[in-house]
């Protein structure tokens, strides 16, 4: 049996177990603020999150080509070697899903998948697109997450002010039914962009083991990749705990029905933006903690919880570095292997 094609396999089998721990790691995203605020049950928010991240990652294909051609230049990762690259870098996005899951620290699934294959990458001498990745995933990392905490922020503080005067226990039930719809949104905003992220390394291995072309017009996404891709995610977010519910639901701030609608609304809005209109790899991770640091801090800023924020802070500055770090150490390992 050829070493190319079983190896082709392999890769894209990892792929799509990376993005079943995407969806089992990211469950919480759309749902977590919902389910605090009693909106929607979590079983039912499962449920729903699950089946819009299947159809989420049917919109569009933009981020999965950038993230296809954007990581490594791709005549650096062909053949048997080049394929051992993307193993690697999902071997190590997978492990630092799994290890900060159960921690039950919101990491970024995103920023591990892109700096564990270019730290895979690295390992082999090959050039990585550095700047591509700084316009295309650097600058979203830090800029997205601010825009959503200010955004979240100022229209809870109008929204607080609009609704003063009016009977609080009604208004809050028109807001959890708001609320359901903007969660609604928010999953379906994350199929749409975590799911591209898999079907881009996917390309990325077809593409190694020459069964397609990255570069140019000429670059589409198969149909088989999208539709896989979208089933792993959504039977990974259908399989989700509990565990990262907990932290954004009710770690960072206390929210009321308002308040998470605010959170979600926003974060689904960066999402839509950021694939839509920039075609930009965007954390929904730190997108929505940031939203829900801003909507709660808005009503009180000491309410927040400070030390939940430091840890989520601290693995939005470790995700890349150490994803590349194990996804360097797995390639190095592989190739060690292989040649022995």
């Amino acid at each position: 049996m050829e070493v190319v094609p079983l190896a082709t396999g392999a890769a894209i089998v990892l792929a799509l177990v990376f993005a079943f721990t995407n969806g089992f790691h990211d469950a919480a995203n759309a749902v977590a603020a919902s389910v605090s605020t009693r909106a929607i049950s979590p079983r039912a928010a499962l449920a729903m999150a699950a089946g819009l991240n299947l159809l989420g990652a049917l919109l569009g294909t933009q981020v999965a080509l950038t993230i296809g051609s954007g990581i490594l230049e791709a005549g650096d990762v062909s053949g048997a070697e080049g394929l051992v690259v993307v193993a690697a870098g999902l071997l190590g996005a997978i492990s630092w899903n799994v290890v900060t899951w159960w921690l039950a620290l919101p990491s970024s699934s995103s920023h591990a998948l892109i700096g564990a294959v270019a730290g895979a990458g690295m390992a082999v001498g090959a050039d990585v697109h550095w700047e591509r990745l700084t316009g295309a995933v650097l600058v979203p990392m830090a800029a997205f997450p601010l825009l959503g905490f200010a955004t979240a922020w100022g229209l809870t503080v109008g929204l607080r002010r609009w609704l003063a005067a009016r009977p609080y226990h009604s208004t809050m039930r028109r807001f959890r039914l708001l609320e359901t719809v903007a969660s609604a949104l928010t999953a379906l905003g994350h199929g749409l962009q975590d799911a591209q992220k898999s079907m881009g390394v996917m390309l990325i291995a077809l593409g190694a083991g020459g069964y397609l072309e990255l570069e140019g017009a000429a670059a589409q996404v198969p149909a088989w990749v999208r539709l896989s891709a979208a089933a792993a995610l959504g039977a990974g977010t259908w399989a989700g705990g509990a565990r990262i519910i907990r932290t954004l639901g009710s770690r960072i701030a206390r929210l009321d029905a308002s308040q998470g609608f605010v959170a979600q609304a926003v974060t689904a809005s960066i999402l839509y933006v950021a694939a839509f209109g920039m075609a930009a790899p965007v954390s929904t991770t730190h997108t929505v903690s940031a939203a829900i640091a801003g909507a709660g801090g808005a009503r009180r800023m000491r309410r927040l919880q400070w030390g939940t924020l430091r840890r989520i802070g601290f693995a939005w500055l470790a995700t890349l570095p150490a994803a590349g770090a194990i996804g360097a150490l797995v390639c190095r390992l592989l190739l060690g292997a292989l040649t022995a």
